[in-house]
């Protein structure tokens, strides 16, 4: 008897997201992504104006991340145009997602249509499927608009908003939560690609009631703008002050420091390797994982997607075991 595939849901945005899921599609999962759809910069923030619908870039880079096409084919639709006044900063994915848009109406089915033709492991589903704005409240009483403009900030984040308020989410996303084995919160910026997926309260709300297992995949690095000096307590405090109740249950965190040059190149960019700071985790009642999951790139420090993915594979028959003892 064919054994049934694990259905995982993955939340978040940027490039965090598409990492993991490159690793995730090797793997037996039944994935479904939900990506934020806050963006407000570069090309997905032009195409959104113009077009007046959600932004299409971080959906293009995970519909590539989980695509089975020749490498080229995935290389045309990741490519950026450079050399035109017209097109200067467009790709040509997001150019395929707004026309697609704009043919259809609907920004979720022409998601599902792109999918299709680039052979998708899994689903891809936008957070909301309208335009919408993300706006910030600093600690001094300030406000900025809009998700490209935050990491700008001086003054560290009070909390982050939507505009509209009321944006209702699609109900692929909600069934695919209400089904799911396991939830995965980020990796990735916690202001402009996490929280924002769970600022939509039918997402956040049926993430808190969902029996999946929650694992939030901590960031390596702090953000300039976003989360200077901040500990993998704060990360996960500051998703459950947005969402209004604890929920997330494990923790997976790196478990080497990094080297003094990496550490010494973020610095000029104000940021710095995230503290994990244990015995605040411990007081939060998470189960702590401790993994080798940084992989450094041409000085820059990233999650390494396929020792994440396999550990969500042990992790999984983890679950197994511990129900399976249970029943």
């Amino acid at each position: 008897m064919r054994k049934k595939r694990k259905k995982i849901v993955v939340i978040g945005g940027g490039t965090g997201l598409s990492t993991l899921l490159r690793g995730l599609k090797m793997h037996p999962f039944d994935i479904t992504a939900i990506v934020t759809v806050a963006d407000d910069g570069g090309s997905s923030g032009r195409l959104r104006d113009d077009y007046d619908i959600p932004p299409p870039g971080d959906v293009r880079n995970v519909i590539a991340a989980l695509s089975d096409v020749e490498p080229l084919i995935e290389q045309m639709f990741q490519y950026r145009f450079n050399n035109s006044k017209e097109l200067g900063g467009h790709s040509l994915g997001n150019l395929m997602l707004t026309a697609l848009t704009d043919i259809t109406g609907d920004f979720s089915y022409a998601i599902a249509e792109m999918a299709k033709v680039l052979n998708v492991h899994g689903k891809v589903i936008p957070a909301a499927n309208k335009k919408i704005t993300l706006h910030a409240e600093l600690i001094d009483g300030t406000y900025i608009q809009g998700e490209s403009r935050i990491p700008e900030a001086t003054v560290p984040i009070k909390r982050v908003f939507l505009a509209p308020q009321d944006v209702t989410a699609l109900p692929a996303a909600v069934k695919a939560i209400n089904s799911a084995d396991l939830i995965v919160i980020g990796p990735g910026s916690l202001y402009t690609s996490i929280i924002p997926n769970l600022l939509v309260k039918e997402i956040g709300k049926a993430v808190v009631e969902s029996a999946a297992r929650k694992i939030y995949i901590c960031n390596l690095m702090t953000q300039r703008g976003e989360t200077i000096d901040y500990t993998a307590s704060q990360h996960v405090e500051a998703i459950h002050e947005h969402v209004g109740t604890p929920f997330i249950e494990v923790i997976l965190i790196h478990n080497k420091e990094l080297p003094p040059n990496v550490k010494a190149s973020y610095k000029e960019e104000n940021a710095e390797p995230v503290l994990f700071d244990i015995e605040r985790l411990n007081e939060l009642g998470l189960q702590i994982f401790k993994e080798e999951i940084a992989m450094i790139e041409k000085g820059t420090v990233r999650h390494h997607s396929v020792n994440v993915a396999e550990w969500l594979c042990q992790y999984t028959l983890q679950i197994e075991k511990e129900q399976s003892s249970l029943s």
